[in-house]
């Protein structure tokens, strides 16, 4: 097992150290958020520390701050050559990261969402990928990324979820105001879930053939997916991902 620091304990950091803590790692976290770190503590034996000495104890790092408080949290820090890095500060690059963090020589960044904490939350991982897959996977699948400029990309697909969950909650109002708020609810969300779970996974076509697998010709389905495209959602939601990841180059 391993001793784990988390750098910055908000709500990328606690449900991964929440995970890390329940596989058997030493877990030590940064008081700041004295909730999330006093919760840490009290439900999974994490240790606070401050920040150098979080360093000082572990011999991998996860670095949680906000991207815009990178360089003034992690600056006036003393990193160690065989520290091992992982990131989760969507828009900080490698070479800034490099330059913060400077001894140290194992990085990799990713950006988790919440749900790590149960598993089956896909990490997209450039650098060493081997380091996080020997931490969260078989749990949660971990994605190879080749090249810097493509995890812009990934990163931006993570905002695909709220976009989703906001189409569910328009949903589940309108079941809702028909059979009762709970009851609609608790059907969209179920129906949703339950879809795709049972979905096969990990081939390119599969959404697609899926989708034309229930939206034949006649099919309320099919009246639901023209709908959409008639309204223009296909590309008001490239549109999105397009500047989210404009966005995180500029960052």
């Amino acid at each position: 097992m391993s001793r784990i620091g988390f750098i910055g304990t908000g709500h990328i950091a606690a449900p991964m150290a929440r995970h890390l803590a329940a596989k058997g790692h030493e877990i030590t976290v940064t008081r700041r958020n004295e909730a999330v770190s006093a919760a840490l503590a009290r439900d999974c034996g994490a240790r606070v520390a401050e920040p150098q000495a979080v360093l000082d104890e572990c011999d991998i790092v996860f670095l949680c701050r906000r991207p815009q408080h990178a360089e003034a949290g992690l600056a006036p820090l003393r990193f160690r050559a065989d520290h091992r890095i992982v990131s989760v500060m969507a828009g900080v690059p490698e070479a800034t990261l490099r330059r913060l963090c400077a001894p140290a020589q194992g990085f990799v960044q990713t950006i988790p969402l919440g749900f790590v904490e149960e598993g089956g939350c896909p990490l997209a991982a450039y650098g060493d990928d081997a380091l996080l897959s020997a931490l969260v996977a078989p749990e949660n699948p971990v994605v190879k990324v080749a090249e810097e400029s493509a995890l812009g990309a990934f990163m931006a697909a993570c905002v695909l979820v709220p976009g989703l969950l906001d189409l569910m909650a328009t949903a589940a109002g309108w079941l809702g105001a028909r059979v009762g708020k709970d009851a609609g609810e608790f059907y969209v969300t179920q129906l949703t879930s339950g879809f795709l779970h049972a979905m096969r996974k990990g081939g390119a076509g599969r959404l697609a053939a899926e989708r034309d697998a229930l939206a034949t010709d006649g099919t309320y389905s099919l009246q639901m997916v023209e709908a959409l495209r008639a309204a223009g959602v296909p590309g008001q939601i490239l549109a999105a991902l397009d500047a989210v990841e404009a966005r995180m180059e500029k960052a």
